[in-house]
C-alpha cells in the first residue's frame, strides 16, 4: 500500500518526510498571495506529465524535488498520474492564507477525478508544520476530513472568486456558510485586509511594519521575522519586497537602508543590506501610521490581489473600521 502526502508548507514537507508520515511527501510550493496569478492554462500545464514545454526550471510541479525523495515514482509524472498510483492520499494544509488558497485550487483541479477523491483526505493543521521537529510530527494524530461534494463546490466557488477581476466575489463569500472548509473564512478576511486601507493606503502587513519600526524594531532581519509572526500572509522574501516598497518610493515612509546597497538584485548584497541597516520612520511614515496622511496619495500603487490589479486610478480599498470594501 503506497501512501502519499501533499503538503502546502516547504519546511513542513521536509519534516513530515523525515517523520515517516507517508511513503512519499511532496510540497506544493505555489504562491498565490503575491504577484499576478498564473493563467489557468499555465497552472494546469505545470501539473501535467513532463514534456518539452517544461523546459524552463520551475515550470513543472516536481522541479524542486530531488528524484531520490520521489522514489518509487518518476520526477516526470503529472499530479493526476502520481495520485492514481497511490492507495492513500493526504493533503496536509497549514493555517496560513496561502495554504488555504492552495487547498481550494487543488480541490478544484481534482474535482473531476472521483476515483482519486475517494482516496483523498484533508488534514488541516492548527499550526505551521515547519515549526515542529520530525519527532513531534511523528506523534501527531490529526482528524482526516473526507472530500465531500459540499467541500468541492465551495472550493471551486472560492477559487473562482479569488481569480475574479475585483475582490467583490471574495467579500460576498463572507456572507455565506463556509464551514465546509473550516479555515477559509479567516483566510479570506486576512487577504481582504491586505487591500490598501481607506485611511492609510497600506495593507495590514505594511501597516504592521510601520508599527513595529515605531516600537523600536529597527533591524530589517528581525523586523521581517516579527512581521511574519504577526501577519503570516506573505513569506520572508515578500515581506522584504514590502520593505523596499515603503523605503524606495516617491515619498518614503521608512529610512535607514544602507544607501550603497539600495535595492540590490543579488541575494548576498540584499543580505548585507538587511544585516547592517537600521530603520526608522520618516516624518511622512509617522503621519501615515497616525492616520493623518494616506500613502497612496503620495506614491504610486501597482500590485495584484488575486485576479484584481490594484493601481491608483482604479484602487479598491478596505475600510478597517467597518470591515467592508470601497469600490474605486
Amino acid at each position: 500500500m503506497t501512501t502519499l502526502i501533499l503538503a502546502t508548507d516547504d519546511i513542513g514537507c521536509d519534516r513530515l518526510r523525515r517523520a515517516g508520515k507517508a511513503d512519499v511527501v511532496i510540497g506544493l510550493r505555489h504562491r498565490f498571495v503575491w504577484r499576478k496569478l498564473p493563467s489557468p492554462s499555465e497552472l494546469a500545464g505545470s501539473l501535467e506529465a513532463r514534456s518539452a514545454k517544461h523546459g524552463v526550471l520551475g515550470s513543472h510541479w516536481l522541479d524542486d524535488h530531488r528524484p531520490k525523495r520521489l522514489e518509487p515514482f518518476s520526477k516526470d509524472l503529472g499530479l493526476i498520474e502520481l495520485c492514481a498510483r497511490c492507495d492513500s492520499i493526504e493533503l496536509w494544509v497549514d493555517p496560513r492564507p496561502n495554504d488555504q488558497l492552495i487547498l481550494i485550487w487543488l480541490l478544484d483541479v481534482l474535482r473531476p477525478y472521483r476515483d482519486i477523491l475517494s482516496r483523498l483526505s484533508i488534514v488541516q493543521t492548527d499550526a505551521e508544520t515547519g515549526n515542529f521537529l520530525p519527532e513531534s510530527l511523528a506523534e501527531w494524530q490529526l482528524p482526516k476530513l473526507p472530500v465531500t461534494d459540499d467541500r468541492l463546490r465551495l472550493a471551486s466557488r472560492a477559487w473562482r472568486a479569488y481569480r475574479a477581476p475585483t475582490p467583490e466575489p471574495c467579500f460576498a463569500l463572507l456572507m455565506e456558510d463556509l464551514a465546509a472548509i473550516p479555515r477559509l473564512r479567516a483566510a479570506l478576511i486576512a487577504l481582504l485586509e491586505e487591500i490598501p486601507g481607506s485611511r492609510t493606503g497600506l495593507g495590514a502587513t505594511e501597516y504592521r511594519i510601520l508599527d513595529l519600526v515605531s516600537d523600536g524594531c529597527e533591524k530589517p532581519t528581525g523586523l521581517a521575522s516579527e512581521t511574519y509572526r504577526r501577519c503570516p500572509v506573505f513569506n520572508f522574501r515578500e515581506i522584504e519586497s514590502l520593505l523596499d516598497g515603503l523605503a524606495y518610493c516617491l515619498t518614503p515612509a521608512l529610512s535607514g537602508f544602507n544607501s550603497e546597497l539600495e535595492a540590490p538584485d543579488d541575494v548576498k548584497a540584499r543580505y548585507e543590506r538587511h544585516l547592517w541597516s537600521r530603520l526608522s520612520l520618516t516624518d511622512f511614515g509617522e503621519e501615515v501610521l497616525e492616520h493623518e496622511l494616506n500613502f497612496r496619495r503620495h506614491n504610486p500603487i501597482s500590485r495584484w490581489w488575486g485576479g484584481t490589479e490594484l493601481i491608483n486610478s482604479r484602487l479598491w480599498q478596505w475600510d478597517t473600521d467597518r470591515r467592508c470594501l470601497i469600490a474605486p
